[in-house]
This record gives C-alpha cells, structure tokens and sequence, in this order.
C-alpha cells in the first residue's frame, strides 16, 4: 500500500474513531485529542502496517494504547497519596465555597456525616478506594473478590448521591 492510499484510508476512517474515542475519554476535547494523536502514530509508524490486515482493527488498537498509557502517566503522576489509616483532609474545592467566599464547613460536615452514615462493608472499601487505593489493593487487604469490592464502592456512591443530592449541580 502506497503512502497515499495508507493516507486517503486512514483519512477516511477517521470519523469512526471518534465514538470510540470519546467512550473512553468521556469528554470531546479529549477525545479529539487522543483521535489526532491516534492518527498521528498511525502515520508516523505506517511502515509497520502489514498490508492484508485490518486497518480500523490496529487504528483502535493505537488508540486504545495510547489511551492507556495517558491514563497510567496521570494516575502515576497523581498517585502520591500516603495510604496510612484513611485521611481525612478538607479539600480546598472552589465548589465547596459559597458565593459570598464563606468556608464549606456546614458541607463538609454533611459529607462526613453521610460517609458514617455507610454499613461499615459499603464504607471501608469506599474509603480506601478514596485515599488512593486500587481495586485489586482493597480486594487483597480485604480478602474479598475484585467484583464484590467494585459492587460496594458502586453502592457506597449511589447511597451517598441520594443523600447528597442536595448538593447536585444543577447543570
């Protein structure tokens, strides 16, 4: 396949990784980015394309990894969290501050108050996911399945939502 019509292919195909991309992402400016730079590396390693083969499959399979390996270098980068027993600080959130610049407190204190609110087995795994730790790192501390801790971090968040919703933004 000739540069041009590895070109004019990809070219067309580009359209197509845009869904794929944005159910990743979640957001259309990232997902517009990681399409460019999907497309980019396509470009750039064009000579190890096996003409033959299918190219939207190792289109998604470049952004897939691409993808992941953004996703691995931010978690790394803000994964400095010390994982003594859960700490508990007040974030300095400007959703958390009132129009007239006043602290949070009352906010927080609700927030709080919700978390101890939790069954102990909603709350400890929602904790520890909250400090920083993995799924498979609260499995294994808490010698339970992958699929139940994920269940009850899942729980936790609907339970805490419903009693927050007073704090919903209003979109």
């Amino acid at each position: 396949m000739t540069a041009l019509d590895f070109t004019s292919v990809v070219e067309r195909m580009a359209p197509s990784l845009r869904p794929a991309a944005y159910n990743l992402t979640r957001d259309s400016d990232d997902a517009k980015d990681l399409v460019q730079e999907t497309l980019l590396k396509a470009f750039v390693n064009r000579d190890r394309f096996k003409a033959g083969t299918n190219l939207k499959a190792w289109l998604y399979t470049i952004m897939r990894n691409t993808f992941i390996n953004h996703y691995n270098k931010v978690t790394k980068r803000s994964s400095n969290v010390d994982t003594t027993d859960y700490i508990q600080t007040h974030p300095s959130d400007d959703r958390m501050i009132a129009v007239n610049r006043a602290s949070g407190d009352f906010a927080l204190n609700d927030i709080y108050a919700a978390i101890d609110n939790l069954p102990e087995e909603l709350r400890t795994p929602f904790m520890m996911y909250y400090v920083g730790y993995k799924y498979l790192e609260i499995a294994e501390k808490l010698k339970l399945p992958i699929g139940t801790v994920k269940n009850r971090i899942h729980l936790a968040r609907k339970e805490l939502k419903q009693e927050l919703k007073g704090y919903a933004y209003a979109d």
